[in-house]
C-alpha cells in the first residue's frame, strides 16, 4: 500500500506556534485516505528541533513520499526540512503547495505575461530546485497528478479555466478536513473561557489592497462560498466529535458574502437542534458592515471580530487602495460594540507614504475607537502582493524595490529571501525586523515607531501584550515513538 508523509512545518514567527492549526494540508489528507492511499501527518508547530524528529521520521517511516504546504513565513523552516530529508540519503519524492507555492507562480506568470524575468520567476525557479513537484492552487486534485511516476515539475491549477480548479459547488463533494490526523486539542485558542478551532466556510477575497498576498490567483482572488449544508456538518463534526463550542472561522471577509445573514439564521438554528451554544471569531471587512448584520451575528454566537483597517490615516488608507474611510472604519467599531461584540483591530505600518504624522494619526484613532485588542505589524511585501509585483528595481539601490502609489509616494523594499529570513513577519517588541522603508522613515525608525504606538496604545488602553510560549523539544534519547502531538496515522497504516 502506497503511504504518503505530509509535514505542517513550524511557525517560529509566531508568539504561539500551537494556537490554530492550518486545514489545507488536512483537507489534502483527506482526500488521500478517501483514495485508500495511507496517509502520515507530521506536526511540526511548537517543536524545537523539527530537523532531528524529520530525519527520524523519514529513516522509520517507510513513506516513500512527502507533501509539505506552507505560506512564506514559514519558507526558512521548509528549506531546513528539505535540507535533514535530503541528508538521509533515502530516495523519497517530495512535493510543495499552499499559498507559498501559488503566490511565486503567480508572480511568476505575471512577469512571463509582460516579458520580463524578475524575482517572481526568481522566487518560482527556487523552489522548484528544492522540490520534485510544486503545485500551485487548489490541491485535491492536484495531488494525485503529483503521486503519478512521471508527474510534472510544476502543476498549475491556479486558473479559472484548470480542471484543477474547484469551483463552489464541487468543494462539498471532498470529505471534510482530516481533524484527526493532528492532535487538535494540543491547539490552544482560548477566547472567555472556550476552546476555538477553526473552519473555513468561503475562499477567496475580491479587494485589491496593496500589502495583501495573493492578488494575482484566482484560486485565493474568486470568492467560492461553500454550501451552507456542507458548512453546518462541519460544524456538527466539529462540535460533537472534537468537543468544540468555539468556531474561528478564518474567510478572508466573511461579510463578502451576499448570503451572510441566512447563513448566521442557519448557524443559529443547527445551534437549537443540538442543544448547544457556539461562540465564534470571525474577519469583517469594515465598510460591509451593518447594525443588523452585528446584531445577528452576536445571536449566532458571534462575540469577537478581526477587522483590517490598517491606518488611521486617509493618505495611507488611499495608497493601501482600501476602500473604507476613516469615518467607515470608527462607524464599524461602534456598530460592532453596540451589538456586543469585541473588536481586533489589525494595524500595519510601512505603506507608501508612511511618516510619523501617519503613524501619531494610526495612534491617535486606537486611542478613540478603544478596540478591545489591536495588532500592529510592519508590512512585508510578499509574493503575488501589489508592493510586490508592481514594484520596479531601483535605479540605484543594489536589490531595493520600489512601489509608486497612485499620488506619487513611494515605498522602498529589500528583495527578501524568503528561505534565509524568518523575522520579517511577526514577533514580540524588540524583535521585529522591516524589509521596506519610505521617503520619510528608515527601516529602524519604522520599527522604533511601531514598538512605540503599540506600548503606548496598550498601556493607556489597559491591553496586556500576548504571552510567549516557548517551543517543546522533542527528547527521544530512550528510544520512544514519536508522539500523537507530532505524528499521527491514519488506521489504514501497517
Amino acid at each position: 500500500m502506497q503511504k504518503v508523509g505530509l509535514i505542517i512545518p513550524g511557525s517560529s514567527f509566531l508568539v504561539d506556534e500551537r494556537v490554530t492549526p492550518g486545514l489545507g494540508i488536512l483537507r489534502v489528507a483527506a482526500v488521500l485516505e478517501q483514495a485508500n492511499i495511507s496517509v502520515d501527518v507530521l506536526d511540526l508547530c511548537g517543536v524545537q528541533n523539527y530537523q532531528e524528529v524529520v530525519r527520524e521520521y523519514i529513516v522509520f517511516s517507510g513513506a516513500s513520499t512527502i507533501g509539505i504546504g506552507a505560506t512564506s513565513p514559514q519558507m526558512p523552516a521548509v528549506a531546513k526540512i528539505v535540507q535533514a530529508i535530503r541528508k538521509t540519503g533515502k530516495s523519497i519524492k517530495l512535493i510543495f503547495g499552499g499559498p507559498h507555492a501559488t503566490a511565486v507562480n503567480a508572480a511568476a506568470r505575471m512577469e512571463q505575461k509582460k516579458g520580463t524575468m524578475g524575482r517572481g520567476n526568481a522566487g518560482l525557479q527556487q523552489i522548484l530546485d528544492m522540490f520534485d513537484v510544486v503545485i500551485a492552487g487548489d490541491g485535491e486534485r492536484s495531488i494525485f497528478i503529483a503521486l503519478r511516476e512521471n508527474s510534472p515539475h510544476l502543476i498549475d491549477g491556479d486558473s479559472l479555466d484548470s480542471d484543477l480548479f474547484l469551483q463552489a459547488s464541487e468543494i462539498a463533494q471532498y470529505p471534510l478536513p482530516a481533524r484527526h490526523l493532528i492532535d487538535i486539542h494540543s491547539y490552544k485558542m482560548e477566547l472567555d473561557r472556550t476552546l476555538y478551532t477553526p473552519l473555513i466556510a468561503q475562499l477567496g477575497c475580491p479587494y485589491g489592497c496593496g500589502f495583501c498576498g495573493l492578488r494575482l490567483s484566482p484560486s485565493f482572488r474568486k470568492i467560492r462560498i461553500r454550501p451552507i449544508d456542507n458548512v453546518l456538518e462541519e460544524i456538527r463534526q466539529i462540535y460533537q466529535i472534537y468537543g468544540f463550542s468555539g468556531i474561528n472561522f478564518l474567510d478572508d471577509e466573511l461579510d463578502v458574502n451576499p448570503r451572510f445573514l441566512g447563513d448566521l439564521q442557519e448557524i443559529i438554528k443547527l445551534q437549537d437542534q443540538l442543544g448547544a451554544r457556539f461562540r465564534a471569531r470571525g474577519f469583517l471587512k469594515a465598510e460591509l458592515i451593518t447594525q443588523p448584520m452585528a446584531d445577528l451575528m452576536y445571536q449566532a454566537g458571534f462575540r469577537h471580530v478581526l477587522i483590517g483597517f490598517e491606518s488611521g490615516h486617509p493618505r495611507i488608507l488611499e495608497n493601501i487602495k482600501k476602500r473604507a474611510t476613516i469615518d467607515d472604519n470608527t462607524r464599524a467599531v461602534e456598530l460592532c460594540q453596540k451589538a456586543g461584540l469585541s473588536v481586533k483591530a489589525l494595524m500595519s505600518i510601512g505603506h507608501a507614504g508612511e511618516s510619523a504624522e501617519t503613524i501619531q494619526a494610526t495612534h491617535d484613532w486606537l486611542l478613540k475607537v478603544r478596540p478591545e485588542q489591536f495588532d500592529v505589524t510592519v508590512i512585508t511585501c510578499y509574493p503575488s502582493t501589489p508592493y510586490y509585483d508592481m514594484a520596479v528595481p531601483h535605479p540605484t539601490g543594489k536589490d531595493i524595490f520600489v512601489y509608486t502609489a497612485t499620488n506619487g509616494d513611494k515605498l522602498y523594499s529589500e528583495n527578501v529571501d524568503f528561505l534565509e529570513e524568518p523575522q520579517y513577519y511577526k514577533g514580540e517588541a524588540g524583535q521585529y525586523k522591516s524589509f521596506v522603508f519610505t521617503d520619510y522613515l528608515s527601516r529602524e525608525e519604522l520599527v522604533t515607531m511601531r514598538d512605540w504606538l503599540e506600548k503606548d496604545v496598550r498601556e493607556k488602553l489597559g491591553l496586556s501584550y500576548y504571552t510567549s510560549h516557548a517551543e517543546a523539544l522533542f527528547d527521544h534519547s530512550m528510544g520512544q515513538r514519536l508522539p500523537d502531538k507530532i505524528l499521527k496515522r491514519t488506521n489504514k497504516n501497517p
